[in-house]
């Protein structure tokens, strides 16, 4: 379809998938999105992988039939890592995640071909990372680590703190002796995190941020399938959602995304019916 006005729909367990929203308005500005950040039930990365898939399905729902969504962007690495490949199958509309685009860069960048890779604990459980790079290049070497400590600092908005260098120079020394000259940041929160990060790493070290190939897959996808929205017409403002308090989400939305205009954030409840979970927007609570 040509000037396909729909908006994008963007996932993520929190705030971390904001950086991957960031890219892709950087690289798509005619095109409106609708972001769900499931605060209420993250971290995804210590959840079983059956319960990541059933969050991801619901907030699949959710922005399809309330939001005609053309396209779905899961900014979570650890839902890229479980619920892609099924929400690839039961959805009508496509599905991008940022596990292959991570990848592909990470490979393209090592020279000594030693990689390092930092994520949720079943993101790096699920293998998929290391396959994924394995596949592109069999000779390279994947050192990977969970952080959860990491996704726990930038959803309490101390991402900017700097009393907690130590504890990421403490972390990431394996990566250091180690002797790897690019690291993969594989949970959407970690770029918050990003100068700490490389500051304890050393400037020989390159960062992998998946969201920027993964804002070129989103490009490139709806170049190719002639979906995108007409330059001649303003974009819609983006919406909002947060299945935990409006206002945290907000405050570090807004410290990040640096919107003109105050950000609107609305809530999201996790109802139950006699079969299933599901989402409703609700007015947010006080």
């Amino acid at each position: 379809m040509i000037n396909d006005s729909r908006p994008i729909g963007m996932m993520d367990s929190g705030v971390g998938g904001l950086t991957v929203l960031l890219a892709a308005q950087q690289a798509l500005p005619q095109e409106h999105f609708v972001y769900v950040g499931d605060t209420a039930r993250m971290p995804y990365g210590s959840k079983l992988a059956s319960d990541v898939v059933s969050f991801s399905q619901e907030i699949a729902n959710f922005l399809i039939n309330n939001y005609d969504i053309k396209l779905l962007v899961i900014a979570c690495n650890t839902a890229s890592a479980c619920a892609l490949p099924i929400l690839a199958k039961e959805l009508n509309i496509p599905v991008i995640g940022v596990i292959d685009g991570g990848a592909r860069a990470a490979v393209q960048q090592s020279q000594n071909q030693k990689i390092g890779l930092i994520a949720t604990q079943g993101t790096v459980n699920s293998g998929k990372y290391q396959a994924e790079i394995k596949q592109l290049n069999p000779n390279l070497t994947v050192i990977a680590q969970a952080e959860p400590e990491f996704v726990t600092l930038v959803e309490s908005d101390q991402a900017n703190n700097s009393a907690y260098q130590p504890l990421i120079n403490q972390h990431l020394a394996m990566f250091v002796n180690q002797g790897v000259d690019t690291l993969v940041l594989g949970c959407t929160h970690f770029p918050l995190l990003g100068k700490m990060i490389q500051k304890a790493v050393g400037d020989q070290v390159t960062l992998i941020e998946p969201s920027f190939e993964t804002a070129h897959d989103i490009k490139k996808y709806l170049i190719q399938h002639e979906m995108l929205a007409s330059r001649d017409l303003p974009p819609k403002p983006n919406r909002y959602f947060t299945t935990g308090n409006c206002a945290t989400f907000a405050q570090i939305a807004s410290k990040w995304l640096q919107p003109t205009r105050p950000l609107v954030v609305s809530h999201l409840a996790i109802k139950q019916n006699a079969t299933q979970e599901y989402l409703e927007e609700v007015v947010c609570p006080d």
